[in-house]
């Protein structure tokens, strides 16, 4: 067996085992619905941690000189996940799973807008959804264990956050409930009968809704009130240590926090003077003080209702679907709907996120969903952005499963927040406050680059990072508030965007600046998507390599 063979061996076998443990759906709703929840017991993290161990030391015993280059290539992704997995268990991030932005409860409920495909599906789910006491139970000992050691989510960031928990504990019946539409739309589609539908409101209400409950009270009564009251990271176990393994996990860097945090400053400014321009260019002489206070204000720029809001942001989705094939050569063929996010949730929900098949778009509280921004927000979420990757990337037949279904923040976020700068050329923006809308967006990723390390590094309160946020964009306070409360919660993911969009920036000016008259911006794209979702590392190589190739190819043509 050749050195490629046996990995592909190992990776395969692995990757089979880690969706018999971690469930088809942790991976998103493309490979199936699972019929159990997974064991959570400090014991089963410890037994993976393991396992991953013994599968590091296989692949990293390969000979890398006899693999092929896309082997090698699969090798680093597959390395760097596993790598990820381990590093999770070693700091014991399941003993915080909640925290400002996601919590088990809310990511469990997402699953309640699964499609069921056929009876076996909704078997499967109804298999799921008895299971929700046990794995619940598991996942609160676990808090425990955590919060006993100081090892929580800070109780300024979380604040509210028991409200989705509480929707589903005081419901009336089961009929109310998020869990009962998969059903529902399965009997109306002739996939289920009655009697099928009425097992699943009995577990429901026998199993979903009291589980709630008992974590309502857990929550309300035991663990929020406990949280503690420092919002660094190094000031919590591991310290330091921790942190530096967040922002790695997240950025697939080894950018130092100090690093990052000059970085961000550059980016401010840089960015500063891209809007003083708009700000000419719009009549208030540069004042963007001005400008963003005038935005913020003018009831022109906001929509008066939901519906107004889902319409708008569903036209510029289809003003995209008009140029690009000017832009990419290959799209994927899944599509994405436009919802809105659980009303419980809305609240404390981004204004936007995209997934492989929906873009859920914030309604709640329209004078914090201003209209200049909405365009650079459908470009990032919806597509080209995170419904138009993260589907295109699933349909990647030839490359290993591992490498189609896992997402690698600093690859999308930075592809996305990318996209939000390509809407310039598209001719996306049509006037110097959508403009100013999108550089906003962009300035917004670059202060998260200053106040991540600066709150979990250099002492930063939270007041502080609200003041550089609020200072330097024209994000409503709404989301000030619930922006910097989740960069709190959730360290080191916020590092992930701007130094993602570098990178893809930077190897498209190599590409540009290489290639000359002969580059092409939809062979740029689908080499940078054709990847699926690598570390930044593997991308600089890839499409330097790919550069190189395809400059090697044009010299031949010519001397030809």
């Amino acid at each position: 067996m050749t050195a490629a063979e046996t990995f592909r061996t190992i990776s395969e076998r692995e990757w089979q085992w880690r969706l018999g443990e971690l469930g088809r759906q942790h991976y998103g709703s493309a490979l199936g619905v699972d019929d159990f929840l997974p064991d959570e017991s400090p014991e089963a993290h410890q037994r993976r941690a393991a396992h991953w161990h013994a599968v590091l030391t296989e692949v990293r015993a390969l000979d890398v000189a006899e693999l092929d280059d896309q082997t090698r290539v699969d090798l680093a992704v597959y390395v760097q996940q596993v790598q990820t997995l381990v590093s999770g268990v070693e700091h014991r991030q399941f003993e915080r799973p909640a925290n400002a932005d996601t919590a088990f409860w809310t990511t469990h409920a997402d699953r309640a807008n699964v499609v069921l495909r056929d009876e076996t599906e909704a078997e499967a789910f109804l298999t799921q959804l008895a299971e929700l006491p046990r794995w619940f139970d598991q996942h609160i000992e676990n808090m425990r264990t955590g919060l006993a050691r100081g090892f929580a989510p800070p109780r300024v960031s979380m604040a509210g956050r028991s409200d989705p928990v509480r929707s589903v504990s005081s419901a009336s019946s089961p009929e109310e409930t998020r869990y009962a539409a998969p059903f529902r739309q399965a009997r109306e589609s002739g996939i289920v009968d009655d009697a099928l539908v009425a097992r699943a409101m009995a577990v429901i209400g026998s199993e979903v809704i009291p589980a709630h409950a008992e974590l309502l009270r857990f929550l309300d009564e035991e663990y929020l009130p406990r949280l503690p009251e420092e919002i660094a990271a190094t000031a919590g176990p591991g310290g330091r240590e921790y942190y530096l393994a967040q922002l790695a996990e997240y950025n697939t860097t080894q950018l130092s926090p100090e690093e990052i945090f000059a970085l961000g400053e550059e980016s401010v400014a840089a960015i500063r003077a891209e809007m003083v321009a708009v700000a000419h260019e719009a009549g208030f002489d540069g004042d963007v003080a001005r400008m963003l206070e005038f935005m913020r204000t003018d009831s022109r720029f906001y929509a008066t209702t939901p519906e107004d809001l889902l319409k708008e942001a569903a036209w510029h989705a289809k003003r995209f679907d008009g140029v690009v094939h000017e832009y990419f050569g290959r799209v994927p063929m899944r599509r994405f709907g436009i919802v809105e996010p659980p009303p419980a949730l809305a609240p404390f929900y981004t204004f936007g996120r995209g997934g492989i098949d929906r873009y859920t778009l914030n309604t709640y509280n329209l004078p914090a969903r201003p209209l200049y921004s909405l365009c650079a927000l459908t470009l990032h979420e919806a597509a080209p952005g995170h419904c138009f990757q993260i589907a295109l990337a699933s349909e990647l037949a030839d490359l290993p499963a591992f490498r189609r279904h896992v997402y690698i923040s600093a690859y999308g976020e930075g592809w996305a927040l990318y996209t939000e700068r390509l809407g310039v050329e598209m001719g996306m923006y049509r006037d110097p406050f959508e403009m100013m809308g999108m550089l906003s967006f962009q300035m917004w990723r670059a202060v998260r680059l200053v106040v991540d390390p600066g709150m979990h590094a250099f002492g930063w309160s939270r007041e502080r990072a609200q003041e550089f946020l609020r200072s330097n964009t024209a994000i409503a306070e709404h989301e000030i508030v619930t922006e910097i409360d989740r960069y709190i919660a959730w360290p080191g993911q916020a590092t992930a965007y701007f130094i993602g969009q570098s990178t893809v920036t930077r190897l498209r000016r190599l590409a540009e600046d290489t290639l000359g008259r002969d580059f092409d911006i939809r062979w740029f794209h689908d080499a940078v998507l054709g990847l699926g979702s690598v570390p930044l590392a593997v991308l600089e190589d890839e499409i330097g390599r790919a550069i190189r190739v395809r400059a090697a190819d044009r010299e031949s043509e010519e001397r030809a």
